[in-house]
């Protein structure tokens, strides 16, 4: 199978047409700017620079990142500040539950920094979230993208106990990128966090996602997926990984849309029930379009 792809000069900025963002003039972004600055709370939206930003809250939505701003790890695909972290915020739970009251969400995303400077890597601030929201606002889905708290057991069961809806942990790239692309984390780490995840609360959602253009082969993408499919994982994102800054790592190509279309057959074909591959897709774009209807059962 022949794909056709655009090759980058590693010095070359200029994008293709496809990866162009339109800035809509729409009046909904600015109030759900100013209520996520009312409610002091951080959304990765801004802090790692997604192109969907307009998009996302021009239609009143946000992803919350939770935990603060500053992260524990280094990845050299990520645009989140890596600091020292500040201590954690008692009352930021109810203050992402508000958040989500407030802008009348269906569906929320709930991600964090690493934080790997705390025992449980932050496990216990997620699970008293998900309870915020679900006390707050009972019929919302709730979707949790965290980092892989480093394997803990534990951590785990805690998030799983606050019965989110959906579990998303990504891979982020294939198996020999990734001690290129990743701090700290590593691939089958991520892979049994994922199948723990399944074996802790079997009914569970799992769900993860792969950035493209860093240099991986079409037949290492494939193994990834299968991997994936391996631990049980059925809800997938892939997307055109863009370089932040000159710091971080360079762009090796730039995929064009209908191999993304291409690639998510695949997907779907190799068993994935939901499946969003485009450009410009990230972790949470349109991720209320893929919302479990069965609630999950609380955790033994």
């Amino acid at each position: 199978m022949t794909i056709s792809k655009i090759n980058l000069d590693l010095h070359q900025s200029r994008k293709p047409d496809w990866i162009k963002v339109r800035l809509p003039n729409n009046p909904v972004f600015f109030s759900t700017k100013d209520l996520i600055s009312d409610l002091r709370l951080h959304t990765v939206c801004e802090s790692a620079q997604c192109p969907n930003r307009w998009e996302c809250w021009s239609g009143g939505t946000a992803t919350f990142m939770i935990a603060g701003e500053r992260c524990t790890r280094a990845c050299g695909f990520c645009a989140v500040d890596t600091a020292k972290p500040l201590p954690l915020e008692e009352d930021e739970p109810l203050r992402v539950a508000e958040g989500v009251k407030r802008l009348g969400l269906k569906h929320v995303v709930i991600t964090a920094v690493a934080r790997d400077d705390v025992a449980d890597g932050g496990a216990d601030h997620f699970g008293r979230t998900i309870e915020a929201v679900r006390a707050t606002c009972p019929g919302v889905a709730i979707e949790v993208l965290v980092s892989d708290f480093n394997g803990r057991d534990d951590s785990i069961r805690r998030v799983l106990d606050a019965r989110p809806d959906i579990y998303n942990h990504n891979l982020e790239t294939v198996e020999r990128l990734t001690p290129l692309v990743r701090s700290r984390a590593k691939y089958r780490l991520s892979l049994s966090v994922l199948r723990r995840v399944r074996e802790i609360a079997p009914t569970m959602t799992t769900k993860s996602g792969i950035m493209l253009g860093l240099g991986e082969t079409e037949n290492e993408l494939f193994q990834a997926l299968d991997d994936l499919r391996e631990v049980g994982v059925t809800a997938l994102t892939l997307g055109q990984y863009l370089r932040p800054t000159p710091n971080h790592l360079p762009v090796v190509e730039f995929i064009n849309p209908e191999t993304f279309q291409l690639y998510g057959e695949i997907a779907r074909n190799k068993g994935f029930q939901f499946v969003a591959s485009a450009p410009l897709v990230r972790s949470s774009y349109h991720a209320g379009e893929f919302n479990p209807v069965t609630p999950q059962p609380s955790v033994p």
